[in-house]
């Protein structure tokens, strides 16, 4: 089953392309078509970490090379907090070093770390380069690689450096899921049950009708493909109506606010980022629920929902609750002082809002500490 779903942006019109076995079929993607010829110039400096390119490396460098690019390589360690501007570095070095130009284009091999770090440096070096997205996590192929936001993090947040840089082309082979560790895995369940509440109610119920979202054995090839091109379809609609997140993209957050602070305050080694969202969007459907925003019956699906996933509902042992009202004010979704929440009001419809009290916040946090 092969999907082409279009990103409409009047400046950077893209494809996110669905295609089983295609990380074996890179170069042809990047070629495009006599109709649609991508242009990516000639030399390609790919990006990924040592896991990833142990499975598909060489088999991405034996496509490009086929189809006549000449191939350099920059492998960064794996894990979030290597998501740092010293690690950014070494890209810029590889691309000195293989002489990138302008005309050239970066690939990331890779999740949401990859993603995001190459997607930054594509956009600074010689003040922009191509960028093309192979993401090989299920994070990444729902959320990450889709819709050119790309950053590294700061000591004090996630995501606080960065800049929007669209790919030229997203491919997304469901095939290499088959490596995916489980815990990661669940981890981007938590990202398409966040579609289905904020935007998609019959990707929900879906969802609502798989016996287990835990592992990738336990799905029909039929509902992973629905998984993957509902959310692309949500992500790219969205994206096309708000590139930089002046209005409609913010709900986009829904679970990332206190997501981000909890992932900040664990030094993003305590939970991943999924993880993280899915706790943040436990907490947003109560303070929605305080706020008579959200029935409590829709509230307890999506809580069966991330239990059905194996997702963590509860904040992790030993967090203050002072130190995440703190961090807060650090997101950058933070306006004039007041922090932006994501609450749904419906199964597939949700509101932006800074008027949540303090108190309530408290209060809800309290509920969800780790007994």
């Amino acid at each position: 089953m092969q999907s082409v779903i279009p990103v409409n942006l009047p400046r950077h019109a893209y494809d996110i392309t669905i295609a089983p076995g295609s990380v074996d079929q890179l170069g042809v993607w990047m070629q495009g078509t006599t109709k649609r010829p991508l242009k990516l110039g000639s030399r390609v400096l790919v990006i990924s970490n040592p896991a990833v390119f142990e499975h598909y490396g060489r088999r991405v460098i034996a496509s490009l090379e086929q189809a006549g690019f000449t191939v350099a390589t920059c492998l960064l360690p794996d894990g979030e907090h290597y998501k740092t501007l010293e690690t950014l570095t070494k890209i810029y070095d590889a691309a000195l070093a293989n002489r990138l130009e302008r005309s050239s284009t970066f690939v990331a091999l890779g999740g949401g770390v990859i993603g995001d770090m190459t997607g930054f440096a594509a956009a600074t070096w010689l003040r922009g380069v191509n960028v093309v997205q192979v993401p090989t996590s299920l994070l990444a192929m729902v959320d990450a690689a889709i819709g050119g936001k790309t950053g590294v993090n700061h000591p004090n947040g996630k995501n606080l450096i960065g800049a929007f840089h669209q790919p030229r082309l997203v491919l997304i082979d469901p095939h290499v899921l088959q490596t995916l560790p489980v815990r990661e895995f669940r981890a981007a369940i938590a990202e398409v049950i966040k579609y289905g509440v904020i935007w998609d109610a019959d990707l929900f119920t879906q969802l609502e009708a798989a016996p287990q979202l835990d592992q990738l054995s336990h799905l029909s090839a039929e509902l992973l493909q629905a998984m993957l091109t509902h959310s692309c379809r949500a992500k790219a609609h969205v994206v096309s109506k708000d590139e930089k997140e002046a209005g409609l993209r913010a709900i986009l957050n829904y679970g990332h606010t206190i997501g981000h602070a909890v992932e900040s305050l664990t030094g993003y080694q305590v939970v991943n980022h999924g993880e993280a969202v899915a706790i943040g969007m436990v907490a947003a459907a109560e303070i929605a629920v305080a706020l008579q925003l959200w029935r409590p019956a829709d509230a307890q699906r999506q809580l069966t929902l991330l239990q059905n996933a194996q997702l963590p509902t509860h904040l992790p042992s030993g967090i203050n609750l002072d130190a995440i009202l703190s961090s807060l004010q650090s997101d950058k979704k933070v306006e004039a002082g007041q922090v932006r929440f994501v609450l749904p009001t419906q199964i597939g419809a949700a509101i932006v809002t800074d008027q949540v009290p303090t108190t309530i916040i408290r209060q809800v946090l309290q509920q969800m500490q780790t007994v």
